[in-house]
């Protein structure tokens, strides 16, 4: 008799779309563990957000922070509402808080075109895109969120902090992550993002790369300044495998990498520490269309696959990543068979895009 192996996930719906794409996500990943079998997770609640601030007077509760700690995963939908700020201006960002929390070092950008889904680049090879941008979540410009300081009304002033750990350790995921790809037929390629040209904080940053580089000589790596990269992401984003990069480089690539996909309600995320991980998709809260129906959760059912591998690798469990497999495999059958969301010039939103994938998980075959 096979015994049902079970994971605990606290779950972070937020705000805003979040309370709409997260029930849809979770019915996602249970069909695509049923079709597997032999594994379940087991959901959490939690409150965070904005809707949290108010109600309750923080935004991450100390009792969400223990639930998530000791939770298997985690699983985070879109917080904040841009009228709902802190004392300094600020918005509400749980997301960025738990970074810090949990040592969420490693900030994982998928860059994947999904068929049937149109690419802004004319170029053919543009809708077909597949490269990982690796981002520092815990240090560089980010360091100093909620920590800024305004001098008599006449002057501002962040800091912009790398170390030598954080930059080997997200360095080094990069390098995990580039020879997994590898193995699975990649190019086995690390691209250094950086400005070093400039700043010595930069300068740094690719000395450590360069030095861990040498550690990896399975793998091959070149570098680039940050305003050449973005020439690269229009003009022929496929030169890239695997991209490290700076907290506030990744935040803006990240959103560049999404505009090649079709935008960021086909861009999931994962921010991956030694202990924890929280997987999210990319895009906010869009109160402008929250309650209407016209959200796009494809994104969200990304994250729920990424966090399904990132448990499957973790806990080798082979039914995981199968599970993963098939919701890809579903989301992409889904839009080459011709769904269109509203952000691509179609009437499908949350119920439409959870009904065509959640069908396809019946019958798809894993990649």
């Amino acid at each position: 008799m096979t015994t049902t192996r079970e994971f605990r996930i606290a779950v972070f719906p937020g705000d805003g779309i979040g309370l709409e794409i997260t029930g849809p996500c979770i019915a996602v990943i249970d069909r695509a563990l049923e079709r597997v079998g032999g594994l379940k997770l087991g959901y959490e609640h939690l409150p965070a957000g904005a809707g949290a601030y108010v109600e309750l007077g923080t935004a991450l509760p100390d009792s969400s922070v223990a639930a998530a700690r000791a939770a298997d995963a985690i699983l985070l939908a879109a917080a904040g509402l841009p009228e709902i700020r802190y004392p300094d201006g600020t918005e509400i960002a749980p997301q960025i808080e738990l970074r810090a929390i949990l040592d969420l070092y490693a900030g994982i950008r998928p860059v994947r075109s999904i068929p049937g889904v149109p690419a802004p680049l004319a170029d053919p090879l543009g809708s077909r895109l597949d490269f990982v941008i690796v981002r520092e979540s815990t240090e560089g410009l980010f360091v100093s969120h909620r920590n800024g300081v305004v001098r008599d009304d006449r002057e501002a002033e962040d800091r912009l902090l790398i170390t030598r750990k954080g930059t080997e350790r997200v360095v080094d995921a990069a390098m995990h992550i580039a020879r997994t790809r590898k193995a699975r037929g990649g190019r086995g390629h690390v691209t250094c993002v950086d400005k070093a040209n400039v700043f010595a904080s930069f300068a740094f940053f690719r000395k450590v790369f360069d030095e861990r580089a040498a550690e990896n000589a399975d793998l091959t790596v070149d570098r680039i300044y940050v305003d050449a990269s973005t020439l690269e992401f229009v003009g022929r984003p496929w030169r890239f495998d695997v991209i490290v990069t700076e907290n506030m480089f990744g935040d803006i690539l990240s959103d560049l990498g999404a505009s090649l996909i079709g935008g960021m309600g086909f861009a999931p995320s994962a921010d991956i520490g030694d202990d924890h991980a929280v997987f999210q998709p990319c895009h906010g809260t869009a109160p402008d269309i929250a309650g209407q129906g016209k959200a796009n959760p494809t994104a969200m059912f990304l994250s729920g696959a990424m966090m399904l591998e990132w448990l499957a690798e973790r806990h080798d469990e082979p039914r995981a990543e199968e599970a993963a497999a098939l919701i890809r495999a579903a989301v992409d059958e889904a839009f080459a068979g011709g769904l269109r969301t509203w952000e691509i010039g179609g009437q499908s939103g949350v119920r439409e895009v959870t009904e065509a994938v959640t069908s396809r998980l019946r019958t798809v075959a894993a990649a």
